[in-house]
C-alpha cells in the first residue's frame, strides 16, 4: 500500500512565473513541471510522491548521494557559531583546517587551495593565475588562452570565452579577445562505441604546435581542457592525449589547466583525474563534488611553482589581486570537511574503480537498444549517442528524459546525449534499473 505524501510534498497550485529558471526552456518546464521534493541516499522523490533513481548524482555533484545528517549537523553547528567572515584581510580557522584536508587527497604537489564560490568562478580564477603568473615572472607577453571545442568551462565570461559549446557564446557579443580552441576529440568514425579510453586521437593534442606557429609560443599563457569532456556529452580523452597535451605544454612554457569540476572527487575511481590519466597540470579547478552539492562551493588547486611565484611581491602587497565575498564560507567549509569525511569513512574516491566493470560491460549492453549509435564510458560516467530525427536535433533525447523520469529515475540530456553519472554509493541492482529503464523507454521513443 502506497503511503500518503506529506502535505509539503503534495503538488501544489504555486505560481510559478517569478522563478526565471536556468538552461530551461522555461515555457515548455511550466506547462508540465517535474518537482523534486525530497531526498535520500540514492532517489528523489517527486512532487506526486514516486521514488526517482538518481542517475545523474543531482547535477554530477552529489557523489555521495542524498540526506547525509552528518553534512547537515556540520553546516547547523558552523551557522550557530560563526555564520559568516570576511576572507579579505581575515580569517576563520575552518577555512585553513579545509584547505588543509583537501590538500592531503590532492595529487602531490598540490598544497595551496584557493576558494571560490562555484565551478564557473573556480574557471575563471585559474584563468587570471594564469595569466597572472606571467606577468609575474616577468613574462607579460603570454595572455593568449587556449580552450577546447565542446568544452564547457562555466558560465562566466571567462569560462564562456574559453569554452567551445555554441549556445553557451553566440547570444553574448563579445567574449575575450586573444582565445583560440584545439579541435575536440570526438571520432565516432574510429571510435565507436570505445570501452574507456578510444584508441586513435592523440594526435590531436598536436593542434596546439600549429596554434604555437600560428600565434607564437612566447603569447601563449595556458591551456585549458576537461580531462573528460561532462557537460558536451562525455568525450573521453584518446589514449595518450592528454599525456601529449602535457608534453607540449612542457615544450613551450605553456600552463595546462584541468577542469575537474565533474571528474573531480571520485568520479573515475580516483580522487581526481589527474590521478586516474597520471598527468598533471599545473593547475585544476573544482566543485560539485566538494561539499556533495550541499553548499555552493569551488576551490582552484595550485601547484607550488605557481603559488610560489607570486609569493616573491613586495612585503604587504596583495600578492594576486582577486577573490570573491564568499571565497571560504564557513558554511560550505563545514559541509566540505564532513564531505571529505563520508569519502574517507566510505572508501568513495575509490570506489568507482570497483563498479567500473560492471559499470562499463552494462552500458555497453544497450548498444543494440533502439535508436543507439554510440556509448563511451569512463569510471562511473556514461554517454549514450542517438540517431536523430531528420530535421530535430536533440527532440528524441529529451522525450527519452521525460519519459525516464516518468518511469522513476533521472537521467541528463544533453543535445542527442544521454548522459548518466550516478552517486557514489551506487549498487549493481541500480545499474540495471537504469538500463531496464532505458532500454524500454528507447523502445517506446519515437
Amino acid at each position: 500500500m502506497t503511503a500518503t505524501a506529506p502535505a509539503s510534498t503534495t503538488r501544489s497550485n504555486q505560481s510559478l512565473d517569478a522563478y526565471w529558471m536556468p538552461f530551461t526552456a522555461n515555457r515548455q518546464f511550466k506547462e508540465n513541471p517535474r518537482m523534486l521534493v525530497s531526498a535520500k541516499g540514492m532517489h528523489y522523490r517527486s512532487d506526486d510522491n514516486r521514488s526517482i533513481l538518481d542517475g545523474t548524482a543531482g547535477l554530477w555533484c552529489c557523489n555521495a548521494g542524498h540526506g547525509h545528517k552528518k553534512i547537515t549537523d556540520a553546516v547547523a553547528r558552523q551557522l550557530d557559531e560563526l555564520d559568516f567572515a570576511p576572507s579579505f584581510q581575515m580569517g576563520h580557522p575552518i577555512a585553513f583546517e579545509f584547505a588543509e584536508r583537501l590538500k592531503a587527497v590532492a595529487p602531490e604537489g598540490f598544497n595551496h587551495v584557493f576558494f571560490t564560490g562555484s565551478g564557473s568562478e573556480s574557471v575563471d580564477t585559474a584563468l587570471k593565475m594564469a595569466l597572472a603568473y606571467h606577468r609575474a615572472r616577468g613574462d607579460s607577453s603570454r595572455t593568449r588562452l587556449i580552450g577546447r571545442e565542446r568544452g564547457y568551462h562555466g558560465v562566466g565570461f571567462g569560462g564562456i570565452s574559453v569554452g567551445g559549446i555554441v549556445n553557451n557564446r553566440r547570444h553574448f557579443g563579445s567574449l575575450l579577445t586573444g582565445v583560440d580552441h584545439l579541435r575536440h576529440t570526438h571520432d565516432l568514425s574510429r571510435n565507436a562505441f570505445s570501452k574507456g579510453q578510444p584508441d586513435f586521437g592523440a594526435d590531436l593534442a598536436d593542434d596546439l604546435e600549429a596554434m604555437v606557429a600560428l600565434h607564437g609560443a612566447e603569447t601563449i599563457a595556458a591551456v585549458i581542457v576537461e580531462p573528460v569532456a561532462g557537460s558536451t556529452g562525455v568525450l573521453v580523452p584518446p589514449k595518450g592525449y592528454l599525456e601529449r597535451l602535457r608534453a607540449l605544454c612542457d615544450q613551450h612554457g605553456i600552463l595546462l589547466i584541468f577542469d575537474e569540476v565533474i571528474t573531480g572527487f571520485g568520479r573515475l575511481g580516483t580522487p581526481f583525474a589527474a590521478d586516474f590519466f597520471g598527468v598533471k597540470p599545473d593547475l585544476f579547478t573544482t566543485a560539485k563534488g566538494l561539499t556533495n552539492g550541499v553548499v555552493p562551493m569551488g576551490a582552484v588547486f595550485a601547484r607550488d611553482h605557481i603559488h610560489d611565484a607570486f609569493m616573491q611581491a613586495p612585503d604587504g602587497a596583495i600578492e594576486l589581486f582577486h577573490g570573491y565575498t564568499y571565497s571560504g564560507h564557513p558554511a560550505a567549509c563545514a559541509a566540505g570537511i564532513a564531505t571529505l569525511d563520508i569519502y574517507e569513512s566510505r572508501k568513495l574516491l575509490t570506489r568507482g574503480a570497483e563498479l567500473a566493470g560492471i559499470w562499463e560491460d552494462k552500458m555497453h549492453a544497450l548498444r543494440d537498444a533502439r535508436h543507439v549509435k554510440d556509448i563511451r564510458n569512463l569510471g562511473l560516467i556514461a554517454g549514450i549517442e542517438l540517431a536523430s530525427r531528420e530535421g530535430a536535433v536533440g527532440k528524441r533525447a529529451y522525450e527519452a528524459f521525460v519519459k525516464c523520469f516518468e518511469a522513476g529515475v533521472l537521467i541528463r540530456v544533453t543535445g542527442e546525449i544521454i548522459a548518466l553519472s550516478p552517486p557514489l554509493i551506487l549498487e549493481e541492482e541500480h545499474i540495471d534499473e537504469m538500463v531496464d529503464t532505458l532500454r524500454k523507454v528507447l523502445s517506446e521513443v519515437a
